[in-house]
């Protein structure tokens, strides 16, 4: 390992908090490149992704994420691999380790990206928004990423009955 390159697992942690906090897919984060990254504007602009070309908007904690990222020598890639000027290729294994480290059982990767997902929704934003900050065409397909606790369905209940019931106590 040359004496420049960062430890993997702060790669691989790095990326686990960028995919989790934009929701983005593991894939346009382990092959996003130093040049479509903005943090000023506050957007990635992937020239590739699973759609063609894609801005992924940055909130402030991604942000403070890549920037204590350091950029490394003769690398393009943000996620930077093994292998000098290549990226993180299979992040399961690292995955698996950060599970551990942190006591989850059975979360996939991908599943971080349902969780932005469900506390995108708790917290209020539509599906049509939400769609669109994950790169969806179909709403359906947002539906099976927002995720619903049940205290959230409880309170959406209440609300939805009080509302009626004030309604016929008229």
């Amino acid at each position: 390992m040359n004496r420049w390159r960062r430890p993997l697992s702060q790669v691989a942690l790095a990326a686990s908090r960028l995919l989790i906090i934009t929701g983005a897919w593991f894939d346009e984060i382990l092959r996003m490149r130093w040049d479509e990254v903005d943090p000023e504007s506050g957007v990635m602009r992937l020239k590739d992704s699973m759609t063609g070309a894609k801005v992924i908007f940055l909130n402030k904690p991604a942000v403070e994420v890549l920037e204590a990222l350091p950029r490394m020598l003769d690398n393009p890639y943000v996620i930077a691999g093994d292998k000098e000027g290549t990226n993180l290729v299979n992040p399961e294994k690292p995955w698996d380790a950060i599970r551990e480290k942190a006591k989850i059982q059975g979360v996939d990767i991908h599943d971080l990206r349902h969780t932005f997902a469900s506390y995108a929704i708790q917290g209020g934003m539509n599906l049509e928004m939400l769609g669109a900050l994950l790169g969806h065409n179909q709403t359906s397909t947002t539906r099976r990423y927002a995720h619903l606790d049940s205290r959230q369905h409880r309170e959406n209940s209440e609300i939805t009955g009080k509302a009626i019931n004030s309604i016929l106590k008229r």
